[in-house]
C-alpha cells in the first residue's frame, strides 16, 4: 500500500510531541536503579528531581527540558515503497515539525536559527530538521525520531586517532574535560570507523538505542565491542563525576558503541552524549495509517519524594544581603523565594554592549540574581512554561562585566565554571547556584509570575522577571571560589578507588 503524505506528516508530528514529555522506560528504569544505589547526596537530590519531573511531565503533558531540541531523524525508506504525496520526503519532515512545535496544547520551545554565522534568525517553528535517509530492501519507511538539546550536542567530541591509539584513553581524558553541560546522567553514543563524517553519525544513531548495559554484564561480553562497552561503563563512572556533575557514582547510564570499517591509516572515533532529557522514537509506516505511539503507564515511573533535609536554606531573595550569601557553601541546597531576572546569550551579549558604551542599562541588577533561562512558552493556565536552566558556561566572557559593573551578586544555570568565571566571582565576593538540568517543569511550578522587562524582541531569550517559591537551587561556587563542580567529583573519585581497593 502506498504511504500517504498526511499519515507521514502526522507520524512525524505525533512522535515529536510524544518525545517532549514521555521518556523511555528504559530510561527511568535505569535513573531509578541508580538513585536507589547511588550515596552521594547532592547527586541523589538531582535524581530524585529528574525523576518527579519525569513523572510531572508524563501526566501534564508538558516537556521534560524547556531545550525542546533540534530534531533529528532517520529514515530508511524501502525500495519497494510507493508515496501518496506531493511533498518532498524533506518537506514532509519539516512540516511535520512544524506541527509539532506549534501545537496549541503543548507549544515546544523554537531554539532553531538561520543564517548560524550570520544574523542568526529564529525560524520561529525549529524546521528544518536534520535528515538522515538510506534505502533499503522492502516495503516500509522505518523511522527513527529524536530531540537533541543544545547543551548536550555542545559536547560532542571527534578525534581522529592513530591506528595503535587506545580508544578507552581517549574516552577517560576526554569525558572529564565535556564537564556537566550535557547533564549527566545519560549514555555515551560512541562511533567508531568510517571516516569523520560516518564517525559522527554513527555515534548519534547510537544514542538512539536502549539501554542494556545491566543485561550484558549479567551474561557477559560477546565480542569485542561488549567488552569495550563494559570496560568504559566501569571507567567512566569511576570518575566520579556524578549526576549533574556534582559528585556520585553513576556518571552514565549505559555506553553505546557503533562501528563501521575504515583506512587502514586512521581510527576515527566520535563520542556524543546524550542528556537527562533523553527523547527519542521509533515506528515503522507500510501504508496502514500513521504510526500508533502507545502511551506507558504511570505506574512505569517510580514514586518518588523530594524532601527538604537538616541543610536546606529558605532563602528571601528581596532581602538577601552579601552578608548572607558568604554564609553559604558548595553543595548547599537553598530555597529561593521572591523575584530574580532572566537572561542568557543574547540578552547578556546585549546589556555588555551597553555597559562598554556608557549607557544605562533596562534593568536594575543591584543585589539581584539572574536566572540563566530560556523557557518554553505558556499554555492554559500556566505562568510560564518548563524552565530549567542553560549551560552557565556560556555567560563566562560576559560575567567580569555584569559582577563588577551591575551590582549584580547572584547567577543561577547548570553545569560548571570555568576557571576564569570562577576567579571574578571569588574577586566580587558573588555565588553561583544551579537548578536541576532535565527537571525543567519541576523548576516552572515554583515561578509564580512572570514578565518580560526588557529585549522583548528576543522572545525565549528576553529578559523577565520570575518571581518564585521555593525555587530548589544548589551552591556551586561559594564568594571563595571553592567549586562543587571540582570539590564533588575528585571526592567521589577518592571514594570509588578505594572501594574497588
Amino acid at each position: 500500500m502506498p504511504i500517504r503524505q498526511d499519515d507521514f506528516i502526522q507520524s512525524i508530528s505525533d512522535a515529536l510531541q510524544y518525545i517532549s514529555y514521555y521518556h523511555p522506560k528504559d530510561f527511568i528504569d535505569a535513573v531509578h536503579a541508580a538513585y536507589q544505589r547511588e550515596e552521594s547526596t547532592a547527586a541523589k537530590d538531582a535524581m530524585a528531581q529528574i525523576l518527579i519531573n519525569s513523572r510531572m511531565c508524563a501526566m501534564g503533558r508538558r516537556p521534560i527540558c524547556q531545550d525542546t531540541g533540534i530534531v533529528t531523524v532517520f529514515l530508511k525508506i524501502g525500495m519497494q515503497v510507493q508515496w501518496d504525496a506531493s511533498l518532498s520526503v524533506e518537506e514532509m519532515v519539516n512540516e511535520g515539525v512544524r506541527r509539532a512545535y506549534l501545537h496549541p496544547d503543548n507549544v515546544l520551545r523554537a531554539s532553531i536559527l538561520a543564517d548560524p554565522a550570520g544574523k542568526r534568525r529564529n525560524t520561529k517553528d525549529n524546521t528544518p530538521a536534520v535528515i538522515h535517509m538510506e534505502v533499503v530492501p522492502g516495503d516500509t519507511v522505518d523511522v527513527t525520531v529524536a530531540a537533541k538539546g543544545g547543551g548536550s550536542e555542545a559536547k560532542s567530541k571527534f578525534v581522529m586517532l592513530n591506528p595503535s591509539d587506545s580508544i578507552v584513553d581517549w574516552v577517560v581524558e576526554t569525558v572529564p574535560k565535556m564537564g556537566a553541560g550535557w547533564c549527566p546522567p545519560g549514555i555515551l553514543g560512541i562511533g567508531i570507523g568510517g571516516t569523520a563524517e560516518k564517525a559522527m553519525v554513527l555515534a548519534k544513531e547510537a544514542c538512539m538505542e536502549s539501554i542494556d548495559i545491566q543485561a550484558l554484564i549479567d551474561r557477559g561480553p560477546e565480542n569485542a565491542l561488549e567488552e569495550l562497552r563494559l570496560e568504559l561503563f566501569e571507567k567512566v563512572n569511576a570518575l566520579g563525576i556524578g549526576a549533574q556533575g556534582l559528585g556520585g557514582l553513576t556518571t552514565v547510564l549505559d555506553i553505546k558503541i557503533r562501528d563501521y570499517p575504515t583506512h587502514a591509516a586512521n581510527k576515527p572515533v566520535a563520542m556524543i552524549p546524550n542528556c537527562a532529557a533523553t527523547r527519542h522514537a521509533h515506528f515503522v509506516l507500510d501504508g496502514s495509517g500513521p504510526a500508533n505511539l502507545q502511551a506507558p503507564k504511570l505506574e512505569d515511573w517510580p514514586e518518588i519524594s523530594w524532601e527538604i533535609g537538616e541543610n536546606v536554606k529558605r532563602v528571601n531573595l528581596g532581602s538577601v544581603t552579601r552578608d548572607e550569601i558568604a554564609t553559604w557553601r558548595p553543595g548547599q541546597t537553598l530555597l529561593l523565594s521572591g523575584k530574580m531576572l532572566t537572561g542568557r546569550d543574547a540578552a547578556h551579549k546585549r546589556l555588555v554592549d551597553l555597559i562598554q558604551k556608557g549607557e544605562d542599562l533596562p534593568v536594575d541588577f543591584t543585589n539581584r540574581f539572574i536566572y540563566y533561562v530560556g523557557p518554553v512558552d505558556p499554555v492554559r493556565d500556566e505562568v510560564v512554561g518548563p524552565a530549567g536552566p542553560t549551560t552557565a558556561t556560556r555567560m563566562d566572557k560576559f560575567t567580569a562585566a555584569m559582577l563588577g559593573e551591575t551590582g549584580l551578586i547572584g547567577m543561577i544555570g547548570k553545569a560548571e565554571r570555568g576557571d576564569g568565571a570562577i576567579d571574578v566571582i571569588k574577586q566580587h565576593k558573588a555565588v553561583y547556584l544551579i537548578a536541576v538540568g532535565g527537571a525543567a517543569y519541576l523548576v516552572s511550578k515554583a515561578i509564580r509570575k512572570s514578565k518580560v522587562v526588557a529585549f522583548e524582541e528576543l522572545g525565549m531569550e528576553a529578559i523577565h522577571e520570575f518571581e518564585v517559591e521555593d525555587m530548589p537551587v544548589t551552591v556551586a561556587v561559594d564568594v571563595n571560589g571553592e567549586s562543587v563542580h571540582h570539590s564533588g567529583p575528585q571526592k567521589w573519585r577518592e571514594h570509588i578507588l578505594k572501594a574497588v581497593i
